[in-house]
C-alpha cells in the first residue's frame, strides 16, 4: 500500500512539473494543426480557381485575348495533338513545325476540314542548326501569332542511360532541350511587339520526383518547366503569358488505335488517364490563369500527393519496384 501511496505521490509531482511544458506543447500543436488548415484551404481555393471558375466564369475568345494564329511544335504526340485541336475548336488557326511532314499533315487536313480554320505544316530540319530558322520564320511573317506549344518528345519505353544509343540521347536532348528553345526565340519578338501571346511549353508530371528508367525525360522536362517559369519571370509585365503544362497519364489509346501509348503503361480512360481531347479542354481552359499547372484538375490532385512524398521514401520505394 505505501508503495502504490508512494507512485501516486511521484506521478503527481512529475505531473506539475511537465505542466507548463505540457501545454507549450498543445500551443504548439493546435499552431501547427491551423497552419495545416490554412494550407489546405489555400490549396483547394487554388484548386477551384484555376480549374473551375474559367470554364463556369464566360472569358474573351482566346484569339482576341492572344491571337489569330498558334504555332505548334511536337503535334506529333498526343496531347499536343489534341490540344492543336482544342485551339482550332475555338478558331484559332495553326502552323505546324515538324522535322516529319507526314507525321501531321493529315491532322492537319483534318482540323481545316472540322473547323474551318487554316492549316500550315512547316518542315524544318534542325540539324541545319541556324539555317533551320529560315522556313519558321518565312511562315510567320505577316500572321498574328498569339500562341505557341512546345511538347516534350516522350521515351519509347523506360530505359536506363548506359541502355540508350548515343545518338538517341543527343536526338531526345536536341528535339526536347534545344529547339522548343529555339522556337520560342523565334516566336517570342512578334508576341512582344503586340504586346500579347501565350507560350505553353507541355511536358510531364515526371519533372515532380525522379523515375526509373526516365532519366532523360526526367530531366527535360525538368528543363523545360524551368524555363517556363523563368520566361514568365522575365516577360509577363511585357503582356506574354508563359505556362509550365505538366500533365501525368493521358489515355493515348483512345486517339488513335494505330498509336499505343509509348511513355506509359496501358490502363483504361478515367478520371485519373483522361482521354487526349477532355485534357486539352481542361487544360485550355488555364490559359491566363496559372502559370504552372498539370491542366487537369485530378492530375493536381495527384502531382500535391506526389509533391509531399519525402524524397527518401520516393526513391526506396521505386527501388522495390525496380527489384
Amino acid at each position: 500500500m505505501a508503495t502504490v501511496d508512494s507512485f501516486q505521490l511521484l506521478y503527481g509531482e512529475i505531473s506539475r512539473s511537465f505542466n507548463p511544458y505540457i501545454e507549450t506543447l498543445a500551443l504548439i500543436g493546435a499552431l501547427y494543426a491551423a497552419r495545416r488548415a490554412v494550407i489546405l484551404l489555400r490549396d483547394c481555393c487554388a484548386l477551384v480557381r484555376v480549374h473551375f471558375l474559367p470554364r463556369i466564369i464566360p472569358s474573351k475568345k482566346l484569339t482576341q485575348r492572344f491571337g489569330d494564329w498558334a504555332v505548334v511544335y511536337g503535334a506529333a504526340e498526343t496531347v499536343a495533338k489534341a490540344y492543336a485541336e482544342e485551339l482550332a475548336r475555338h478558331g484559332v488557326s495553326i502552323i505546324f513545325v515538324t522535322q516529319d511532314h507526314t507525321s501531321v499533315r493529315d491532322t492537319a487536313a483534318t482540323l481545316s476540314q472540322s473547323y474551318g480554320v487554316e492549316t500550315v505544316v512547316v518542315a524544318a530540319d534542325f540539324s541545319l542548326e541556324k539555317a533551320a530558322g529560315n522556313p519558321i520564320k518565312e511562315a510567320l511573317r505577316g500572321k498574328d501569332i498569339g500562341f505557341l506549344v512546345n511538347c516534350v518528345e516522350s521515351v519509347a519505353s523506360p530505359q536506363s542511360l548506359i541502355e540508350m544509343p548515343e545518338q538517341s540521347v543527343l536526338n531526345l536532348v536536341n528535339k526536347n532541350v534545344a529547339v522548343a528553345t529555339l522556337m520560342t526565340r523565334l516566336v517570342l519578338p512578334g508576341m512582344l511587339e503586340r504586346s500579347r501571346g501565350a507560350v505553353v511549353n507541355i511536358s510531364s508530371g515526371a519533372c515532380s520526383k525522379p523515375l526509373p528508367g526516365r532519366v532523360t525525360l526526367t530531366a527535360s522536362t525538368g528543363y523545360m518547366d524551368h524555363f517556363s517559369r523563368a520566361l514568365h519571370l522575365e516577360y509577363s509585365y511585357k503582356g506574354i503569358f508563359v505556362q509550365s503544362l505538366t500533365p501525368f497519364q493521358v489515355d493515348e489509346i483512345a486517339s488513335s488505335e494505330q498509336q499505343p501509348s509509348s511513355s506509359t503503361p496501358m490502363s483504361r480512360p478515367g478520371w485519373f488517364v483522361p482521354k487526349p481531347e477532355v485534357y486539352a479542354r481542361h487544360a485550355v481552359s488555364t490559359l491566363g490563369v496559372s502559370n504552372r499547372t498539370t491542366g487537369y484538375w485530378p492530375h493536381t490532385l495527384q502531382y500535391g500527393l506526389m509533391k509531399r512524398i519525402p524524397e527518401w521514401i520516393w526513391v526506396l520505394g521505386s527501388r522495390m519496384l525496380i527489384s
